[in-house]
């Protein structure tokens, strides 16, 4: 019976998600063109706001915690691990007051309608996975743009999305890059809970009925670890005991 349902309420979901996509990329295109980057920022945090909001067509209950309790003005490195496509929105609306951006493969840079768009305009690092020097170069990039204007990056250091929600290794080089890159960043690791099981039966139906959860947990001071691989792995056990 939950199945059953789930099909008219995914395709509800569906045609809500790519119509706010449509719409929000024209916005996002005045915005940018005509009033720059802060008119352009606040029409991306609507848009993920409202893809935030539209989990409740399938009577899901997102909810944030300890977003609220991070300084603010502040360079943050948010580490998240990566459950599904559908963690993006919750990492751009919960941090909408850090300015987050994400460290992205260069493909999604072009072809999806709103989130290409902010990749390559909002200030993220779309990266060459085969070209080594070219993430870098962009990686640093971003790090300069963190230090100067106070923003964040989001890196998924899974590298790809972990179908069965338990944490897969974490990868250290680009975080490692970033930390160079933002020497005054503090670093957050933020926990996704339940995105995974939205794809229970695949991307159609989508599951229904689901608590999702995410977890701002405590900044974390860098100085307090003698290397970049050990601060990973502490970061790691943080989200890994947190995760439901």
């Amino acid at each position: 019976m939950k199945k059953l349902l789930a099909y008219p309420l995914t395709l509800i979901y569906y045609f809500i998600f790519g119509a706010l996509l449509g719409i929000f990329h024209i916005i996002q295109v005045i915005a940018y063109n005509l009033f720059g980057y802060s008119a352009h920022k606040k029409t991306v945090d609507a848009l993920n706001y409202l893809l935030v909001k539209n989990l409740y067509t399938l009577f899901c209950r997102p909810s944030f915690h300890g977003v609220d309790n991070l300084p603010e003005n502040t360079p943050l490195i948010i580490v998240s691990n990566h459950q599904s496509m559908f963690d993006i929105s919750p990492v751009v609306w919960g941090f909408h007051k850090h300015h987050v951006k994400f460290i992205s493969k260069k493909e999604l840079g072009k072809g999806i309608p709103s989130i290409s768009y902010n990749l390559k305009k909002g200030g993220s690092a779309l990266i060459d996975r085969k070209s080594g020097s070219q993430a870098i170069k962009e990686i640093l990039k971003l790090g300069r743009n963190m230090e100067q204007k106070k923003w964040s990056a989001c890196i998924f250091p899974e590298g790809t999305r972990s179908k069965n929600g338990k944490l897969k290794k974490f990868q250290l080089a680009g975080f490692k890059t970033l930390l160079k890159a933002s020497p005054s960043a503090l670093i957050v690791p933020f926990v996704i809970n339940g995105n995974y099981r939205l794809l229970k039966w695949g991307s159609f139906p989508l599951n229904i009925g689901l608590r999702l959860k995410y977890t701002a947990l405590q900044s974390i001071d860098r100085k307090d670890f003698n290397s970049e691989g050990e601060l990973l792995e502490y970061v790691k056990k943080q989200i890994e005991e947190n995760l439901e």
